[in-house]
């Protein structure tokens, strides 16, 4: 799946954006934080933390992340955790609902 230019350059300033509310909120440094890291997993976030990330991020971009119903999606097996809890991902969700909102 090829991404434009316009794509590439919007999910790097979502990613740097996420990136700085991680590093503003937990005790990760900005320059740990890549696109494949696991907030768990590799940053050590816990699910407490991440709702107060979530908060943060829906303010900055104006949005209302479904974390309620990502989770479930989750603890039903229907999607691996990696799909919201790696950083890149999250960004490309962040995007998508950003993309809905101004669409509406």
């Amino acid at each position: 799946l090829a991404l434009t230019k316009v794509e590439i350059h919007k999910m790097s300033a979502t990613f740097d954006a996420v990136a700085e509310i991680i590093a503003a909120n937990t005790d990760v440094s900005q320059s740990d934080i890549k696109p494949e890291s696991h907030l768990m997993r590799d940053l050590g976030i816990d699910s407490l933390s991440f709702l107060d990330l979530a908060f943060e991020i829906d303010q900055r971009f104006s949005i209302q992340m479904p974390v309620e119903d990502w989770m479930q999606s989750v603890n039903q097996g229907e999607v691996q955790s990696d799909e919201f809890f790696i950083v890149g991902n999250l960004c490309r969700h962040i995007d998508q609902l950003v993309s809905a909102n101004v669409a509406a």
